[in-house]
């Protein structure tokens, strides 16, 4: 009889803790995160995007929280980084990844 390894099941599972992440831009408002990496750039203009995001805080293990939305679309999100809050446009919000650090989150997350 064959069984499952550990990483089988994982990959049946993928809504578990560990393994929940998103990008900023779906990142519920008054949901916190943590910054677990950029997506790659694909053309010049993104690595710029990449770069300004890099500079102004979105590292890697850095803690973000949502703040507000704007009325249409949702652009731009309002993003607390650190002590700090930038706008950003859906488009560099997307380019983060982030896994969600709160109960709400993950609820919205599993329920998509």
């Amino acid at each position: 009889m064959k069984t499952m390894d550990d990483g089988a099941a994982a990959r049946l599972h993928p809504s578990t803790r560990q393994n929940l992440s998103t990008r900023l831009d779906q990142l519920p408002r008054r949901a916190q995160g943590r910054v677990t990496g950029l997506l790659p750039a694909q053309d010049a203009q993104e690595h710029s995007m990449l770069l300004r995001l890099l500079e102004i805080g979105f590292l890697p293990g850095e803690t973000v929280q949502v703040v507000a939305r704007g009325g249409w679309g949702g652009d731009p999100i309002a993003v607390r980084v650190g002590q700090a809050t930038f706008a950003l446009r859906r488009q560099e919000a997307s380019m983060v990844q982030v896994q969600p650090l709160d109960d709400a989150a993950l609820t919205a997350k599993e329920a998509s």
